[in-house]
């Protein structure tokens, strides 16, 4: 499918100055990204990207920079529904599955799977719903694995009158 829409994030201060890298999720791989493959997890909603964020601790917000972004892509694989799950092979259990505590005892989550399965098939990404404790029936996530400026994998951040720091020494 193609996803065209506004999507948003809120980045650690420290690392917003990069806020297209997806760098800190190769560090050490996430729900749907193994180690070293760079993705991009973006929320469909200000309120999801603030609980993906936090991971439900709302009683305690940690400071973050809220970033918008405009995202037109191709190749996207819609994981939100059942049909959708089982046109790529793909169920609700292995998503939501306990990945930070199988990389912890040294095991390969099974939510990795799917970037197996779908990126060497030629998708960029998928839609899925937000795991973030807290989460409601409607909130979604983009995770991009192939993005770009340009499409048909376009993904931009608004940020028109330049306030995004430009490296690491721009925030105190």
């Amino acid at each position: 499918m193609r996803f065209t829409g506004t999507c948003y994030r809120a980045h650690d201060p420290r690392w917003a100055f990069k806020p297209m890298s997806g760098d800190g999720a190769a560090i050490r791989g996430a729900r749907f990204n193994p180690k070293g493959v760079p993705a991009l997890y973006l929320a469909l909603s200000i309120m999801t990207a603030v609980k993906e964020a936090n991971q439900g601790f709302a009683h305690r917000i940690d400071p973050s920079v809220l970033c918008s972004y405009d995202v037109d892509c191709e190749d996207v694989a819609d994981l939100t529904t059942e049909k959708g799950r089982a046109e790529y092979a793909t169920s609700l259990e292995e998503m939501a599955c306990s990945w930070a505590s199988a990389l912890a005892e040294g095991r390969r989550p099974a939510s990795w799977a799917i970037y197996d399965r779908l990126y060497t098939h030629g998708i960029a990404g998928i839609l899925v719903p937000s795991f973030a404790p807290g989460g409601q029936e409607d909130d979604r996530n983009l995770v991009l694995w192939t993005w770009s400026p340009n499409l048909p994998h376009r993904v931009a951040v608004n940020d028109a009158s330049g306030r995004l720091p430009k490296d690491q020494l721009s925030w105190s």
